[in-house]
Parts: C-alpha cells; structure tokens; sequence
C-alpha cells in the first residue's frame, strides 16, 4: 500500500499536478500549525447566586428551578427558546426579561457590575422597581446572577456578537461590513442585478451563523429541595429601670435581616443594616446612663434584634406570642409606653413616623413624636419631619411596617424611617450596598433619635431644658467611628434570613454585643409547623456555572458535508493520478522509414 501511495505522489509531481496536491494535503498541514485553543478559552468557571426561593402564607415566590445546562444567548437572539439568555444589568428591563420568559427560555443569567457604586442612579433605581415584580410572579426557569470579570464579559461579547448576528437582516449586514465585503446596497426588486449579491451576503451569514462559537452553560449543583427545621433567630436584652416593678417599658425594635432578589447578594446596608446600627448605638448610651443612680432613669428599656423582618416579621410574631399567650411574666404584658421600630435610617433629609393610628394626646408615644418634632425643628432643621399614618390592612399577605405587627396586639407602635412609603424598593434590594448609606446622615438620624427619646424618658421639656439644648455630648456624644465600623461588619456578609444561621458567627457576634451593654441577653427561635408551614426556604441558592466553548449544532453538519466533499476530492485526485500514471505515450520503433529498399537509398 505504502509503495501504491509512493508511486501515485510521484505521478502527481511528474505530472505537475500542484493544485490537486494543495487540495490533498493542505487541511492536514492546517491541523497540524493551527495553535491550541487556551484552556481558559475552552471553559470558564464562576460563581452564580439564584433568585429567591421560598413560600410565604403558602404562596410561592421566585425560581422554581435550579438545574442548568443549555447554550448561551443574549436578549438580541431572535430565538431564545431552550437558550441561556444572558443580559448585563445595564442593558436589564422587565420587558427584555418578560421577553425571555414568554419565548420560554432555558434560563436567565443577569450579569451584574464589580462595583455597584459606579452604577448610575437611574439604573439603579429602575432595578430596585423591577426586583419586587421579578419575585412576585413564580417561575420555573432557572435565574441567576454573576459578578463580572474578564473572563464573563468576554464571554457575553462573543455570545452577543453570534446573537446579533443569527437576529435580524440589519444585523447580518453589520456583521458583514465588519468582514470588510461590499457595503451592501438598498433593497431592489426582485428583478434587480443586486440580488447575486444579496444572495452571497446572506450565505456568508449562513456560513458565519454554522461556524461561530457558542457557550453552553453549565450548573454544578441539583436540583432545589426545601429545608427542613431551619430556625430564625431573634436576641432581646433589657436595661431595668430605677424603681418599682410596675414601671413602663419602651420597646426598641430593628429586624437585622436583608432582603433582596438572590440572597447571597441581598447585604441590607440601609435597610436594615441602618435600623440595627442605630439600635446597638442606643444600647450602648443608655446603659452608660443607666450606670449611674443619677441618670437611671424609671423606665425599663427593651432592645429587640428581630429576625425575619423580610418575611412578614416572623421573628416578631413569635416572640409576641411567647410573651403575651406562652407567659405570666414579661415586660410586655405589663405596662408598655411604646414601641419604636427602627428601619431604613441611612439616607436623606427626611424622617417620617409611620403609625397605625395617630397617638393621643397625653400618652407617651405623642410625647414622643412632639420631642421628635421639636428636635428637628431646632437642632436638626435641614430635616424634613412628618408623621405618616396608615391603617393596617388585614387583607394583604404580607404586612407594611413592623411596627403593625404590635399594633395587631393592641401595644403602642411606630416606625420610624426616611422613606414615605412602604413599597420603597430600597427596602428589599441587591442594589442597597454600603455605599449607599451616609455616615454623616446615620449620625445625625441617631442622635435625633437618642435626643428625642432622652426628653422623653427624663422629662427634660416639662424641667424647662430649651430644646436647642443636646444632651449628647463630649464624652456621650454619638460615635461616628462606632457607626461605620458596625456599618462595615454588618455589610461584609449577606443578611438574608435564609443564610443566618442559629449557629452562625453574625448571630454570636450580635449577641455578644448585645450582652456588652444589656442585661439577660437571649436569643429566640421560630421554626415553622410542619403540618402547615408559615414560611418554606430552599437550598442550592449559591453554585458554581461552567460555560463551556462549543459550536452550533449545525456545525456539525456543515462538518460532515466539508469531511465528505474533501475525501470526494481526495478520492477523484487520487484516482486520476493512477489513470495518468499507467497511460503510456504511442512511440514509433526505430526502422526503416517505409517506402526505402532495404541496404540503400531508394
């Protein structure tokens, strides 16, 4: 055989056959110069977070799904079915994602910036609207978030180069100006010559859309079961106050826990991060004024660190009923002056008392909020201060402030928070980062609060103090510093309720701080009944993707059919070389010419 092969490639040079041998061993030689696809090139690696999982008053919410692995697209494919559809957050809007879903969508990755600081304002807020209806609506595609590198966003070009380009004709005209053809001329009739050229754009399209590469998308984990017998905690510690046992109590209230649209990206700077900065900083000035016989005052004050804030405050369900239904002896059943709930303090120039019904002249609480007013309008007169009211509305699933959760127990609320209203997005978003929260307005909004409650608690306006007067300062002044260092514990690890655990280090840290300044410090658990369920969560919300480099499927068509028309061409090569090989050119035998005598010249 090897001699066979020997004598045709001699033949082929014998007979100049140049074009049909670069035929033959050009690919080969190909092969074997084209340099190796990078390792990282052929496969990336990264860290998705999924959207929220969990039912609510028996109401599911967010992805029902887990698993993926599907080929990459971007929203401008004009076919997204069974595709991976990847959008980064500045080209995200819950149209483009209703869009996804409707052509139902294998999944959604949504590509999120490095630094949300740098994101604009608008985009920010647009996505702090959409997030609210994004979980609202249950889904069974699977969707997930990434933080981008380099590596992503050279994967999501590439992806959205080969969606443009298989979109619209627009587009395919793009891609062929890009490839340096003609500029492609203005639509003609059908009779026009320019249809010779308009057919070979479209089959370098058809060529480009067969070769190009793709990503398939790839999860690591399976799929999404519910967890059973998780716990949410809660931590509550007292200061007593100077007296006898019949004294009222004030109730200082912040759910620590986060909110967002996945939970591992879900760090509450403002809400709550802020409310339980505020809290923790109260602790710390009203036990050193409860130090002294001087300034112990006859109240008792009752710090709660609620958890589960974000799922219709069951932390705060519960330990109401432990108090009021399950025990003859708490703080709560006696004589409670009011109850103030802490929550979104980081931010603007504004403050609004939220309560359920307005309070009375000659309580407590409507001393309070004229101290609060006061203290506004004469230390603090850049802020815009304002009492909401808004009846609780039973109907609803899911209820507005904190503060109703006492109110339905006939206890004396509020809620105290710079924003208007309780659909806020800030309140439950991804987007609601560190940056975001002021220090310089968390102070201040601290010490209006540490002010306000002061004058209450000791009685200042009817001693004759001028309301101009702060009572925190020097050595009891609001540290800034301790504020921002809490600020920076509290946003350095995700806060959903999902990923605090009863024996995780946020909690045992909390409760350590608690218990530096409060007395009987102690945590409180929930876990929902088993028959019929309050809250559910699923796992699987943190995982690893793999995209992997691939090629479309027709590729591998277009392959076979180049393979089989190669060898073809081989094959007739080889076949013609053996047919010029064993043809032999007519000779005439040397003799005599004809018509001559033999021995002489005619």
């Amino acid at each position: 055989m090897l001699e066979e092969a020997g004598e045709v490639l001699e033949n082929m040079l014998k007979a100049s056959c140049l074009p049909l041998g670069f035929i033959v061993f050009l690919p080969a030689v190909l092969l074997l110069v084209a340099p190796p696809l990078p390792a990282a090139d052929a496969a990336h690696e990264f860290t998705v977070y999924r959207m929220q999982q969990y039912d609510l008053q028996g109401q599911p919410y967010g992805t029902r799904n887990a698993v993926l692995n599907t080929e990459a697209r971007t929203i401008d494919a004009d076919v997204l079915s069974r595709r991976c559809v990847l959008m980064r957050l500045l080209d995200f809007s819950y149209e483009r994602y209703q869009r996804a879903l409707r052509q139902s969508a294998g999944a959604v990755v949504i590509i999120l910036p490095r630094a949300m600081a740098a994101v604009p304002q608008d985009v920010i807020r647009q996505f702090m609207e959409i997030e609210p209806e994004m979980l609202a609506m249950e889904t069974i595609v699977p969707v997930y978030f990434a933080v981008e590198d380099d590596a992503l966003l050279s994967i999501y070009e590439q992806t959205q180069a080969a969606s443009t380009s298989q979109g619209s004709a627009s587009a395919a005209e793009g891609f062929i100006r890009s490839c340096g053809h003609t500029p492609v001329p203005e639509r003609h009739p059908p009779s026009s010559p320019s249809d010779d050229t308009s057919h070979g754009h479209h089959d370098c399209v058809l060529l480009h859309t067969a070769t190009a590469n793709g990503f398939q998308m790839v999860t690591s984990g399976v799929q999404s079961k519910a967890v059973s017998d998780w716990l949410i905690t809660s931590v509550e510690g007292r200061l007593t106050g100077l007296g006898g046992e019949d004294l009222p109590t004030i109730v200082i209230v912040a759910h620590y826990d986060a909110f967002g649209v996945a939970p591992w990206l879900s760090h509450g700077a403002d809400s709550n991060g802020s409310g339980i900065s505020v809290l923790l900083e109260l602790t710390r000035l009203f036990s050193r004024l409860y130090t002294y016989k001087r300034t112990h005052a006859a109240y008792n004050l009752l710090f709660f660190a609620s958890g589960g804030g974000k799922f219709n405050y069951q932390g705060t369900k519960r330990w109401l009923e432990d108090n009021l239904d399950h025990t003859d002896s708490s703080l709560l059943q006696d004589n409670v002056a009011f109850v103030l709930c802490l929550d979104t303090l980081g931010r603007g120039d504004s403050l609004h008392l939220h309560v359920s019904k307005p309070p009375r002249e000659g309580t407590l609480q409507h001393s309070f909020l004229r101290e609060l007013e006061t203290v506004a309008a004469h230390q603090f007169p850049e802020v815009r201060f304002s009492m909401v009211h808004k009846k609780i509305n039973l109907a609803e699933d899911i209820l507005a402030w904190e503060h109703e959760r006492f109110a339905i127990r006939r206890l004396p609320a509020f809620t105290l928070s710079h924003l208007e209203s309780h659909r806020d997005g800030q309140r439950s978003s991804i987007m609601d980062v560190r940056s975001r929260v002021d220090s310089k307005t968390l102070t201040r909004n601290t010490r209006l609060i540490a002010e306000a409650l002061t004058r209450v608690i000791y009685n200042l306006t009817e001693k004759g103090t001028p309301p101009d007067m702060p009572v925190f300062t020097e050595q009891m002044q609001i540290q800034r510093e301790q504020l921002d260092s809490v600020m920076d514990w509290l946003t350095a690890q995700p806060r959903a309720a999902q990923l605090v655990g009863k024996d995780g280090t946020f909690l045992s840290t909390l409760q350590h701080h608690l218990g530096h300044y409060l007395k009987e410090v102690r945590p409180h658990h929930v876990k929902a009944d088993k028959r019929d369920p309050e809250f559910v969560f699923y796992d699987q919300l943190k995982q690893v993707m793999n995209a992997y480099r691939v090629k479309p499927a027709i590729f591998d068509l277009l392959l076979a059919v180049c393979i089989g028309a190669y060898l073809g061409m081989a094959y007739t090569a080889v076949q013609v070389s053996r047919g010029l090989g064993n043809t032999r050119p007519f000779r005439r035998p040397l003799g005599r010419p004809e018509g001559l005598p033999v021995g002489g010249v005619a």
